[in-house]
């Protein structure tokens, strides 16, 4: 009788295929998925929906009579308060469910089958759930709540998914010298595409039910005063994401393995990844990285998810006043994903990414320094600069100004995340790694949270709540200056240490 050998699986990408840069047309296909893929975080996430959940949910329980007998002003902070509470445990339950899976995604990638399809799958979440939240209004007139809040966990989870998987095509997208530019641009991109859609939305919408410029009232007869220029970006980004995904599609290399079983790739990635932490002492450096990670992404997230909350209250901007300081951050943002990508071609990503988490925390400490009414902790008095109806103060100018820094140090510090990992892991073992690294970024994503509420509730101070982050920055930063990196490819002989 004759055996047949199966022929083994053939990779998708030859070993001998001669990968280019940033504008490469593989690298720029890599880098095209993140401005489809990003402004659904900006604009759902952050600055537009987000905001507007929690606001329904405030309404509700004022609705409710739970708030009763209170004045005003405290049952205004009381909603706030819910709300912010609910959206809180949302990013934590996302983050439970990506804590306890995106590892194991992560080490199946490097052993599996074609990722683009899953790609399919994780994107059709993320779109479906977008579209989705325009039922979501006040009252019982849409959506139950409960149901908006699936559909933004599910969204998140696909989120998440969708960035392992795509982080660990990085390298089959370009040569090793060049991938810190290919994640500097797809970071730029996705900012640059945040920006473009709040602004759209900004001078469609907002500016014209505010002062009636550029049209005299918003276009195609959205209802600013009932949210729904704030629904309609759930639909808008999935749209958005749908169209530009194509061109990843068609010219990104998959890396995966033709022929490969996923079902054999998840008992092998699972048991490579109980490997990976049973021998935790051979990793240690990329152990170290990843625990730093883990310190100054939760202080990133916090400032994410609570900064719009602190500006709303604390120096009472309205919808318009946030949505110029996400236009403004997201356009730096785009310099910030090539200034991380420089930055690591001329010190290397750890050092890099030292001087980023600086950067960081000296804009926070800025930021701190401001109040209505002075700026540098009371060192120069503020003053009214004109009535109109958007920023009328020095104040309020100063912070606006201030996104710039904040945004560029902040996405620099993520392209040099990634591009120290890769630096870091075994070039086989990357997408195991990363999934590690989605663990990092999202299994503490309570800490920076509950240290500002602990913080300010010790205080009564909502600035000394806010500086808690601070904390999370200095002991990433610490953390940071004990992992040894590769020797620096771009200067001979030298290393990081």
């Amino acid at each position: 009788m004759t055996t047949v050998t199966p022929a083994p699986a053939e990779p998708l990408v030859p070993p001998t295929i001669d990968l280019g840069g940033a504008l490469d047309r593989r690298g720029f296909a890599w880098a095209v998925f993140e401005w489809a893929r990003n402004p659904y975080y900006i604009l759902v996430i952050i600055y537009v929906f987000a905001p507007y959940f929690a606001g329904i949910i405030g309404q509700n329980l004022v609705a409710s009579g739970a708030l009763a007998g209170m004045d005003a002003e405290t049952a205004r902070r009381a909603a706030n308060a819910e709300g912010q509470a609910t959206i809180s445990s949302l990013v934590k339950y996302a983050g439970f469910i990506a804590a306890f899976t995106a590892p194991l995604l992560g080490a199946a990638l490097d052993r599996g089958g074609r990722r683009k399809p899953l790609l399919v799958v994780f994107l059709g979440m993320i779109a479906v759930m977008s579209v989705s939240l325009w039922w979501v209004r006040p009252g019982d007139e849409g959506l139950p709540i409960w149901m908006g809040m699936a559909a933004l966990v599910l969204a998140s989870v696909g989120y998440t998914y969708s960035e392992v998987t795509h982080n660990a095509m990085l390298n089959q997208n370009g040569r090793a010298s060049a991938l810190p530019a290919i994640s500097g641009l797809g970071l730029a991109l996705g900012n640059l595409a945040g920006a473009l859609m709040m602004l759209s939305i900004v001078l469609a919408f907002a500016m014209p039910a505010l002062v009636g410029w550029p049209f005299s009232a918003p276009l195609f007869g959205v209802d600013v005063a009932g949210g729904e220029h704030q629904r309609l970006v759930g639909p808008l980004c999935a749209v958005w994401l749908i169209i530009f995904a194509i061109p990843f599609f068609l010219y990104a290399e998959d890396g995966g393995t033709k022929g490969a079983s996923w079902l054999k790739a998840v008992k092998d990635g699972a048991g490579g990844l109980a490997n990976t932490i049973r021998k935790a002492s051979d990793n240690k450096e990329i152990l170290k990285y990843l625990g730093a990670r883990m310190l100054y992404a939760d202080g990133m997230a916090a400032l994410l998810a609570l900064g719009g909350v602190y500006i709303g209250l604390y120096l009472q901007w309205n919808v318009v006043e946030l949505s110029a300081y996400a236009i403004l951050a997201s356009f730096f943002a785009f310099g910030g994903g090539l200034v991380g990508g420089w930055l690591d071609g001329l010190l290397g990503p750890k050092r890099a990414l030292m001087v980023e988490i600086l950067g960081m925390l000296a804009t926070l400490a800025f930021q701190l320094s401001i109040t209505p009414d002075a700026i540098f902790f009371g060192l120069i008095p503020g003053f009214e600069i004109w009535d109109g109806p958007v920023f009328n103060t020095l104040s309020d100018l100063v912070y606006l100004s201030s996104a710039a820094f904040i945004a560029v140090t902040a996405t620099a510090s993520i392209s040099s995340s990634r591009s120290l990992l890769v630096h870091l892991a075994p070039a086989n073992r990357v997408g195991e790694f990363f999934g590690l690294y989605a663990i990092a970024g999202t299994v503490t994503v309570w800490l920076g949270p509950l240290l500002v509420e602990l913080f300010t509730d010790w205080s009564g101070d909502q600035r000394i709540g806010m500086s808690a982050i601070g904390v999370l920055f200095l002991l990433g930063l610490l953390v940071l200056t004990t992992v040894h990196s590769p020797k620096h490819p771009a200067v001979e002989g030298s290393a990081e240490a």
